[in-house]
């Protein structure tokens, strides 16, 4: 997209083809007018054109510019924060609604891949969360044992039975997942995109939202060629925000995150790295995240930008880390690189937002918005058809809030990440 290799990637190089799209031009009327071409904003569409409404999305760029085309695929359930953790913030009420919710959101994501037909490389074979040391370990038997408690699939793993899933390192245990997976993620939200259409969703891509305002009991929402008129609007731009509803973003704090895809391994290696096709991740602060795609290319990432410095230290970390886990790996090519930008908000959890009469948003995925994105939208397209009420959302509307030393984060996670990859990559 943009001509730039490294925003999408080894996903964009592998997706199949988006729904042909324009920019809106002229005037249109609509029930619902969506901003925002991710997991949310198509989900939404295709929730709620198959529940007969007359839907218009607006995508500023290209359908998955934002997060929903740069991420890592993986298919958690949850989010980062623990359960009890969560309660603890929400409440029981709101907690247990959004843990119920998005416990069961990868099932939600890998039965609308089936229902659909959508060909994004689905592999439903859990993930694993692996231990770093002893304290990652202490992390894990927690995570577990609260996840357990509400009955979820989930099993801690030993060393060596890690190390087996694995293929290589030395983890002190881990966390399989089996309600979670892997997907291809910008073929996900094409393939969301192509089913909202086929149910009679409109799409335009290339209309960034310029300015919204009130005509009578509706809404116009316009863009430099056009507009719509709407009883409705879902802003589901998230951390990718800008124009009218900039607070989205601005209550957000960037934190950069990269991928590296190898050329495809041979048969062999294969067979023994993850050998039954889990995605992984790490507890170290500066997190190491990796899985394979259909092709077998190893995807292999961390927190960092590849911008300036960056692309050469991280590029380098990556390449010794690899050989650090796989030692028999042999020398590592690469045929994508690329990176964006996860919102993370100050408790790690997502916001739900009214801006206004029948104006709703639902942003701050933290780096976990495939599942959440999907029930989110599926939620709010119920919401507005009418048989889910607001107060029924897994989210209470909260007030938007301002991030203090916001740009000042940013740069020290952008800047941090790559001493900390300098520092590895030297040892």
């Amino acid at each position: 997209m943009l001509n730039n290799p490294q925003s999408h990637g080894l996903w964009e190089m592998t997706a199949a083809p988006a729904p042909a799209t324009a920019p809106l031009t002229g005037g249109i009327d609509a029930d619902v007018v969506i901003v925002g071409g991710g997991y949310t904003g198509l989900s939404a569409a295709l929730h709620l054109a198959e529940g007969g409404a007359k839907v218009a999305l607006l995508e500023a760029v290209e359908i998955g510019f934002g997060g929903a085309g740069r991420n890592v695929g993986l298919v958690n359930a949850g989010m980062w924060v623990m359960p009890k953790a969560l309660i603890d913030t929400l409440g029981e009420d709101y907690g247990n609604r959004l843990l119920d919710a998005l416990g069961n959101g990868p099932r939600q994501v890998f039965a609308l891949i089936e229902r659909l037909g959508i060909a994004c490389e689905a592999e439903p074979h859990g993930t694993l969360h692996c231990a770093v040391g002893t304290e990652g370990l202490k992390e894990l038997e927690d995570r577990a044992a609260q996840w357990q408690a509400r009955g979820a699939p989930v099993e801690l793993l030993g060393a060596d039975e890690t190390r087996r899933k694995v293929g290589g390192g030395t983890y002190t245990g881990s966390l399989l997942d089996k309600r979670a997976g892997t997907i291809q993620p910008l073929a996900y939200a094409r393939g969301l995109a192509h089913a909202a259409v086929k149910a009679g969703a409109q799409i335009f891509t290339g209309s960034p939202v310029l300015a919204i305002e009130e005509t009578g009991s509706r809404w116009q929402v316009r863009t430099a060629t056009g507009w719509v008129t709407a009883n409705w609007v879902i802003v589901a731009t998230d951390a990718y925000s800008h124009g009218p509803w900039a607070a989205l973003r601005e209550e957000q704090v960037y934190l950069p995150y990269f991928n590296f895809a190898t050329r495809p391994l041979s048969a062999d290696l294969q067979k023994r790295i993850l050998p039954e096709r889990q995605g992984a991740w790490d507890t170290k602060e500066v997190l190491t995240s990796f899985r394979f795609d259909r092709a077998g290319r190893l995807v292999f990432g961390s927190v960092g930008a590849l911008a300036g410095a960056g692309e050469a230290i991280h590029r380098a970390w990556a390449i010794r880390s690899l050989h650090r886990l796989f030692p028999d790996i042999g020398p590592v090519a690469f045929d994508a690189a690329w990176y964006g930008m996860i919102g993370m908000t100050s408790d790690n959890l997502p916001r739900l937002h009214s801006l206004g009469r029948n104006i709703i948003a639902f942003s701050g995925y933290n780096g976990r918005g495939i599942s959440p994105g999907t029930v989110f939208g599926e939620r709010l397209a119920a919401h507005i058809l009418g048989t889910v009420s607001q107060a029924d959302l897994p989210l209470p509307v909260s007030a938007f809030e301002t991030r203090p030393f916001r740009r000042l984060r940013e740069r020290y996670y952008q800047h941090g990440a790559e001493l900390v990859h300098l520092t590895e990559a030297r040892f």
